[in-house]
């Protein structure tokens, strides 16, 4: 919020510059951003009565005009505004003036014309466009009453006033208003806000001869209030008023209009104002829209209504969006005769809602959204209502429509001394405490270390004791606590033995090359049900903010994808990623998700780059299933791992996909993607894992002992297979291990070939079988016996031919 110092100084006694100010109010709880000085670099700009004007001669549109700026002489001055006029009271920057964007006057011919100056519309000397009243939008200001010639101009349009910029957080709504803003103020500095109201002078008829108002429900609107004032006549606002506003960011319209801006800035309060013979009827009525009604706002635009929608309307047809934006068919022009005018509470979901589903988010539904002070509705609206008739000679009705309200009263909040200076950790006198209520304007009584204080209606954030100790500690000063030391046991803090699992699986991970990555937790419907590592159903948010973020993830793969393509877009050829985390699982029946620990993997391109002395290598299916050996193995599990042929995806190459199994539990998988897949996701050839880690955190382990290096040597034996292309690796292994005997310490298979000289369905794998003993050297003899046994298996179970 804009906070004018100069208005701010009306209100209550300010005893430092706009600068202390800001960073005092900013250390108690309400930042302030900046402090703006609308004439900071603009020089030498002072007011001008044009005394006579006649067209340029070499011009069809510029006029010579001869200014008074207050100098013995008037200055000649050419103008090419379309509305300058003989006169008229204008800003006029004079010959070595400094105007908007550092822009300097000087003296000059135009069109050999001499000028001394420059006659100034707004938006030359620095206001933005849309603060600037439509009459003067493209031609000079002219302001409307009389000033004395060479006097300031700046000083006259307010812009010698320094505006602080109040970053008012969603609570502190009471600030969004002047006077709160003065209450916040006051309480900082130990001053009383001074509020010089006027009676209000009712001159007119009563007010049911003019209508009445009746709300259907009272949610929707828990107070609403109304005045009439007739006989008004709609014109410009005066000079004092159009500051205030534009100095708030708010444009000036006519007095009507302005006064309600004007209300709303000082009270928080938004107002509307009805023309009434435009209403059409003598009934007020507020209710739900029906659905698929149709109306038009001020802005021109047709919305189609809804029943979560709030409307005014005359009885029939709708003529306001409650809280939101008043109808075209029923503003105030300038033939408007009489004025209807509205105060009230509306419902601040509903406001919201409909604010934001037609987008039509303003100062107003902003303020109705985070709440109003319920004691100041009818108290601006009758300062509205004494102000716009005197603004506009008009009568205010006798009386005023209340078609539902509420009963303002206090809150009362008990607390302890001892429960304030234990939070706080102070040590603060019951004097000390009760000065500081009382500087907030609240109402306060001690009994005994009690304090049972009043809270106003205008601050409505308050409701229990810790709001009462923040308030105590910002005005008591942040700074001004104490610092100590918790006073606490002494713990050492150590991972969880999931955690430090974890923890490893990233190190490996990242020794292997890869990068971590973290991607986002919520997917589209369709990324979320690819590559299920077991059944579950989505889980939908209620209210997404967009369909590729509308349901919990059951994969990691797709978004480590979405990362791959993104980098791949970006010439990024070779892209190792990782990522640990979360998956949401939710069994049939339940509506929360179960969450699983989930680590996956994603590499494409090149594993080895090309140099001098050695060829490029690709990503293969052998190099990220030995990445996924590795992080396995390290588990050291004692049930085995186990890799078995996959086809099942039809994302996944069918003849490079294994699932991964621990016993009979499906785990993982690891595979290359399906060559359709990657070119409809535009991605190269890609190979992924997916663990689920569930299991291996609380799966058996073997421990892990040290082992003296061996003394004995150890011995080999090397032996050529011709076996059918269907038999495995796995299987070949499962049967030397089951045979080779308790001295075998390693199988190694080192070649693998299949094509010319080989049958077909044939292939030709050769194994090394290394044996030793630990207690004294193997002999010929042992190892030939344990390797006969393990040939002869291979044959009567596998039927392989020893080569």
């Amino acid at each position: 919020m804009d906070v004018s110092y100069e208005w701010l100084q009306e209100l209550v006694d300010v005893p430092v510059t706009p600068e202390e100010l800001a960073d005092k109010v900013s250390r108690t709880g309400i930042e302030v951003a900046n402090v703006h000085h609308p004439d900071k670099g603009l020089k030498k700009i002072v007011v001008g009565h044009i005394l006579s004007m006649e067209p340029h001669p070499d011009s069809d549109h510029l006029q010579v005009t001869q200014v008074d700026v207050g100098e013995e002489e008037p200055r000649q001055i050419i103008c090419g505004a379309p509305n300058v006029a003989a006169g008229q009271t204008v800003i006029v920057a004079l010959p070595g003036a400094r105007i908007a964007d550092n822009i300097k006057i000087k003296k000059g011919k135009i069109r050999g014309v001499e000028s001394l100056g420059m006659i100034c519309a707004l938006q030359e000397i620095g206001y933005p466009e849309n603060v600037v009243p439509k009459a003067y939008a493209k031609g000079i200001y002219v302001f409307n009453e009389a000033l004395k010639p060479g006097s300031d101009a700046l000083a006259a349009l307010g812009m010698t006033d320094a505006i602080l910029d109040f970053e008012i957080t969603p609570n502190r709504a009471d600030a969004l208003g002047m006077r709160g803003v003065a209450w916040e103020v006051g309480a900082t500095y130990g001053n009383v806000p001074h509020f010089n109201d006027g009676d209000v002078n009712e001159t007119g008829k009563p007010v049911s001869d003019y209508l009445s108002a009746v709300v259907d429900n009272p949610e929707d609107a828990p107070s609403y209030q109304m005045r009439v004032i007739d006989n008004v006549t709609i014109k410009e606002s005066p000079l004092w008023l159009q500051r205030r506003l534009w100095n708030a960011g708010i444009r000036p319209t006519n007095n009507v209009v302005d006064v309600t801006n004007l209300i709303m800035l000082g009270f928080g309060q938004p107002l509307h104002a009805f023309d009434y013979d435009a209403l059409g009827s003598k009934e007020i009525r507020v209710r739900r829209a029906q659905a698929q009604e149709k109306f038009t706002t001020l802005d021109g635009n047709e919305h189609e209504l809804d029943t979560e929608d709030i409307v005014i309307t005359n009885g029939q047809q709708p003529v306001a969006l409650a809280g939101v934006m008043g109808g075209l068919n029923s503003e105030v022009t300038d033939g408007t005769k009489t004025v209807v005018l509205e105060s009230a509470k509306f419902a601040p979901v509903n406001v919201r809602k409909t604010a934001l589903k037609y987008n039509l988010r303003s100062q107003a539904s902003a303020r109705f959204e985070k709440g109003i002070d319920v004691a100041s509705i009818n108290e601006a609206l009758d300062q509205a209502a004494r102000l716009i008739a005197e603004l506009s000679d008009g009568d205010i009705a006798q009386g005023h429509i209340s078609a539902s309200a509420i009963k303002a009263e206090d809150t009362i909040v008990n607390i302890t001394l001892a429960r304030i200076n234990h939070v706080l950790g102070t040590d603060l006198d019951v004097a000390a405490v009760t000065k500081i209520f009382e500087q907030l304007g609240f109402g306060v009584r001690v009994e005994d270390g009690l304090f049972s204080v009043a809270v106003p209606p205008r601050r409505w954030d308050i409701a229990i004791e810790a709001d009462l100790i923040e308030e105590v500690a910002r005005i008591y000063g942040y700074d001004n606590l104490p610092s100590t030391l918790p006073t606490t046991t002494l713990t050492i803090g150590e991972l969880t033995p999931v955690q430090a699992r974890i923890k490893r699986s990233r190190q490996l991970l990242e020794a292997s090359g890869l990068t971590q990555a973290i991607s986002y937790g919520l997917t589209s419907s369709e990324k979320a049900e690819w590559f299920k590592l077991q059944a579950s159903e989505a889980t939908v948010l209620d209210f997404p903010m967009t369909e590729d973020h509308k349901v919990l993830r059951m994969n990691l793969v797709s978004g480590l994808l979405d990362a791959i393509a993104y980098n791949v877009a970006r010439s990024e050829k070779n892209v190792a990623l990782y990522e640990q985390g979360r998956v949401f699982l939710t069994s049939t029946g339940h509506t929360r998700p179960t969450e699983r620990e989930y680590l996956a993997g994603a590499i494409t391109g090149e594993v080895i780059d090309k140099t001098w002395h050695e060829t490029s290598a690709s990503v293969d299916f052998y190099y990220i299933k030995g990445i996924v050996e590795r992080l396995l193995n390290d588990f050291n599990l004692v049930e085995p791992v186990t890799y078995q042929a996959d086809s099942s995806d039809d994302r996944m190459h069918p003849g490079q996909t294994a699932s991964i199994y621990l016993g009979s539990q499906k785990i993982g998988l690891v595979g290359r993607l399906h060559p359709a897949f990657e070119r409809e996701q535009g991605l190269p050839a890609t190979f992924v894992f997916e663990i689920d880690l569930e299991p291996l955190f609380v799966a058996d382990k073997n421990a892990i002992i040290a082992q003296p290096a061996p003394k004995y040597p150890s011995m080999t034996r090397d032996m050529a297979l011709m076996v059918a292309e269907s038999v495995t690796n796995d299987q070949i292994e499962s049967v030397i291990r089951a045979h080779s005997g308790k001295f075998l310490q390693a199988i190694t298979l080192f070649d693998v070939y299949a094509g010319e000289h080989i049958e077909a369905g044939q292939k030709s794998l050769a194994y090394t079988l290394t044996y030793r003993r630990d207690d004294q050297t193997l002999t010929e003899e042992e190892v030939t016996e344990a390797f006969t046994k393990v040939t002869t298996a291979l044959v009567d179970e596998l039927n392989v031919t020893i080569r």
